[in-house]
């Protein structure tokens, strides 16, 4: 009975614990949120924070970017190896280069130790994408940069603050090397202001509890997490899975780039290996082996179930490997400046094996994170010129269908809790105009259950000289369907100049003069199961809604409606009858 006691008490205690820290790391964001100047940042909600031990692990991370997760601890690392037993109360430590735990140059990110009566008991962290950070491409995001020095400002572990003093000569290159270092300095401030939150709330708690009995809890904790991990993997079947994806190119080579994963399952572990994907590319689209380590983290993290708590625990009977040079393993100095399409990829081949194994846990491809647009240029009203960078475009906009319900439309899926920028903000702050903001029909993946429908924006440019960059993908392999579902539409990207109309290529740059307009539509999300096997009367309402067309409904969902849009039931039986026997 003690022995019981005991053991509910210390279960309380990691439960206390728990939820304080992911409060503590919820409260920096908003913090971080509401003090930012970025759209990246402020309306895109580009950003984390998160708690780790003073070993390095993520003990609890905030609301935020499943992108980011696993992506702390190397970042920390880096820093600690650089300093070691140098590190001291006051300190901002501070990083954004990617071969020393960062993940591309625009992630910044910041640490502070915590400590208590001189003992080290945490590290604080708030990572920010900011709106540029120098280099040859504005918003610090080309595509087709060959190598790292191309990128911009690569800060190595630096301390940006050194016993509460800060580093001045840091600031000041920053401020130098960014276009818009009102933007860049404002939401590093707001980096820092998350940081100072974060420290008077978990100082306010351990005031409440051992900082030795607080440690020991944390260690307590991400064991626990470690073994929830294990019993949900051990419920699996054991078994090997394998599934391959493409990327359309890399915008230099218009080779297309095979991203290969077979995860095996064996007990209570699982390994992830990308053997058989492509070499490293020329381009700068491809994710180092941290950020491709959290992709696979974020689909386990995913189907496991949200019993678990989230920190390294989850990590630990997870193997991620990689060859050395490859597309999601490259060899310094490799630009990576884009990453973000190649961590979607690397995410969603290994969405798409752990489909085989429990498809009733898993959606198809979502769509959508397949055109990111660039914007910058200048104002020459006055002088100096003010230059303006705005990125976005790159949160998803469909979801997969499901096996039990219809992919989301206009929301974000899969890997971001990134939000839209929305189009008052653009218009307000920027030299653009939104003529269109629509979900575009028939672009569904069809299936029993429909993927969500793409989404159209149409730009119009309103200032000379308007440098604009798009990166989209997804022509060659459409975000894919499950279970007999169709694959949904591929991006299409238009532009209208000179009163001529012009298909581009996948990844372009092109200059905008007055009254130019770019159209871009990015991908719907795959289906789930055969589209014949649809209930009717949803087919119906997709039509009534103008989600689907009548023809659309007859000859891919096999519906057949009246005059009055009321189902045919005998049409509709006879139709799929001779559509199913084609098969």
């Amino acid at each position: 009975m003690q022995s019981s006691h005991k053991s509910t008490a210390k279960s309380i205690q990691v439960e206390l614990v728990r939820n304080n820290l992911e409060s503590i790391a919820d409260g920096m964001a908003v913090t971080l949120w509401r003090t930012s100047r970025s759209a990246v940042v402020r309306t895109g909600w580009d950003f984390s924070t998160a708690i780790l031990t003073p070993e390095g692990e993520l003990a609890g991370q905030g609301m935020c970017h499943p992108i980011h997760l696993g992506g702390m601890m190397p970042a920390l690392k880096g820093c600690t190896d650089q300093y070691h037993n140098n590190i001291s109360e006051g300190d901002i430590l501070v990083v954004n280069d990617p071969y020393s735990g960062g993940s591309h140059l625009p992630d910044i990110y910041l640490f502070k130790p915590i400590f208590v009566s001189g003992t080290l008991v945490a590290y604080l962290a708030a990572i920010a994408h900011h709106a540029d950070i120098g280099g040859r491409i504005p918003g610090g995001q080309g595509y087709d940069n060959t190598e790292i020095f191309q990128e911009g400002l690569c800060i190595p572990p630096l301390k940006l603050f050194d016993k509460g003093i800060a580093n001045e000569s840091l600031f000041r290159i920053i401020e130098k090397a960014v276009r818009v270092p009102e933007q860049v300095l404002g939401d590093l401030q707001s980096q820092v202001s998350s940081l100072y939150h974060g420290e008077k709330q978990i100082q306010t708690f351990l005031a409440t509890i051992n900082p030795e009995t607080y440690k020991t809890v944390v260690n307590d904790l991400l064991d626990y997490s470690e073994l929830l991990t294990r019993q949900t993997i051990r419920a699996l079947p054991d078994g090997s899975w394998s599934f391959t994806d493409y990327v359309d190119n890399d915008g230099i080579s218009s080779k297309p780039i095979q991203v290969t994963v077979r995860l095996e399952k064996k007990g209570d572990e699982i390994t992830v290996d990308f053997e058989g994907t492509s070499p490293q590319c020329k381009g700068s689209i491809q994710p180092l082996m941290p950020n491709t380590k959290a992709m696979v983290y974020a689909v386990l993290r995913s189907v496991l179930g949200n019993h678990i708590p989230n920190n390294s625990g989850v990590f630990r009977p997870v193997t991620v490997l990689a060859p050395k040079g490859s597309f999601v393993n490259p060899n310094y100095p490799a630009g990576v400046a884009a990453r973000q399409l190649g961590c979607r990829r690397a995410n969603q081949a290994v969405w798409g094996a752990i489909a085989q194994v429990i498809p009733e846990n898993v959606f198809a491809c979502p769509g959508g994170a397949d055109a990111s647009i660039a914007t910058s240029g200048y104002d020459k009203s006055n002088t100096p010129w003010r230059s303006f960078v705005l990125t976005e475009g790159f949160n998803e906009t469909s979801g997969g269908a499901r096996s039990d319900k219809d992919g989301l439309e206009g929301q974000g899926a899969n890997i971001t809790n990134q939000a839209n920028t929305p189009v008052e903000i653009l218009e307000l702050e920027y030299p653009i105009r939104i003529l269109d903001y629509s979900l575009v029909p028939n672009t569904e993946g069809a299936g029993k259950f429909r993927g969500g429908l793409a989404q159209r924006r149409i730009y119009e440019y309103q200032q000379e000289g308007t440098e604009v960059r798009v990166r989209s993908d997804r022509r060659i392999q459409a975000p894919w369907g499950l279970k007999g579902g169709h694959n949904a539409s591929p991006p299409k990207i238009m532009l209208r100049k000179d009163e001529q109309r012009h298909a581009m290529p996948s990844k372009f740059q092109a200059q905008m003069d007055v009254k130019d307009e770019l159209t871009v539509q990015w991908c719907g999300g795959g289906g789930y199961g055969d589209p014949l096997d649809r209930d009717p009367e949803m087919v119906r309402w997709d039509v009534l809604e103008q989600k689907i067309t009548r023809d659309r409904a007859f000859h891919i969902y096999g519906v057949q409606l009246d005059p009055n849009h009321e189902v045919d039931y005998p049409g509709t039986q006879e139709k799929r009858s001779v559509a199913k026997q084609r098969y």
